[in-house]
């Protein structure tokens, strides 16, 4: 098991001079980042994942879709830009090294029709992820497709949409992931369900309900660790919160206000959080299979 952090909260660009930020994150004990793929080219992707890569942490991506760039859309044009997006977004991973492109990717956040996703849009929506997990996978990189809560998204906001489109789309390098908080909006027993569609779930995203510091909230994490400890999930848990630091984001997933007093506060007590929570989730496990007397 990796603990990642997702590094939105620091910019929607990543750079060598984020160093100190990133050199903290290892002294902390994290094990790798996420980083935003929403600019530039596969040189500056690769100059990263050198720093990285010296300073010991693995990386993985954070992308989305665009609405000029829509892979649901019912124009061909529009849903080739998706196609070039998505192979842009391979190609930067790619180039630092990334091991997996995690978030939604499927379709763009904030863009609503007003109805539910049409049986046309859920067709491109497959073909897109198809050919995109396909591209992917080549270079080594895997595809984790997030379910986004309904006031996101309108495509794929719950773990059964998720699931239904990860059977038609039926590649091996293609998955979706578990989030916490969204989880926490959309789904009856949060818990159950990943333990339902465990073995289609390829990332996990730790988030509280506020999207502040992990352990603050009413997210139920006990519950969730032994989930995934039953289901023997060894993947990453990336931590994930967000700020104002990017206006674009921060209106389209509804940050008005400030979720913690300072960055430092926030990794410091995300990764222990998380470690202390995860280790004792892993205990109570061990504990019930020995059973009573053993």
């Amino acid at each position: 098991m990796k603990i990642a952090f997702n590094l939105l909260v620091l910019g929607a660009e990543i750079t060598t001079a984020h160093a100190r930020q990133l050199e903290r994150l290892k002294a902390l004990g994290y094990d790798a980042v996420e980083i935003p793929v929403f600019s530039g080219k596969p040189d500056h992707y690769a100059t990263l994942g050198k720093m990285l890569r010296d300073i010991g942490l693995s990386a993985g991506a954070a992308a989305v879709a665009t609405p000029e760039a829509n892979p649901v859309s019912a124009d061909p044009a529009i849903r080739q830009r998706a196609r070039d997006h998505h192979r842009w977004i391979v190609d930067c991973t790619h180039a630092m090294g990334g091991e997996v492109i995690a978030g939604p990717v499927h379709s763009p956040v904030g863009v609503f029709t007003g109805f539910g996703p049409t049986s046309e849009e859920r067709s491109n929506c497959v073909e897109a992820m198809r050919m995109l997990a396909e591209y992917a996978a080549p270079a080594g990189v895997r595809i984790s497709a997030e379910a986004v809560n309904r006031f996101e998204c309108y495509l794929m906001s719950t773990i059964a949409a998720a699931s239904a489109i990860y059977r038609e789309v039926d590649h091996p390098n293609y998955g979706y992931m578990f989030d916490t908080f969204h989880a926490n909006i959309e789904e009856k027993d949060p818990p159950a369900t990943y333990e339902r569609y465990h073995r289609e779930i390829n990332h996990y995203h730790v988030s509280e309900n506020d999207r502040g510091i992990p352990g603050t909230g009413h997210v139920p994490f006990a519950r969730h660790f032994e989930a995934l400890h039953r289901c023997g999930y060894d993947g990453w848990l990336t931590i994930e919160s967000f700020s104002r630091v990017l206006p674009e984001l921060a209106g389209a997933t509804r940050v008005w206000r400030d979720l913690f007093d300072e960055l430092d506060t926030l990794f410091a007590d995300s990764v222990a959080f998380v470690r202390r929570e995860w280790d004792a989730a892993g205990e109570r496990a061990a504990s019930r299979s020995e059973g009573p007397g053993e």
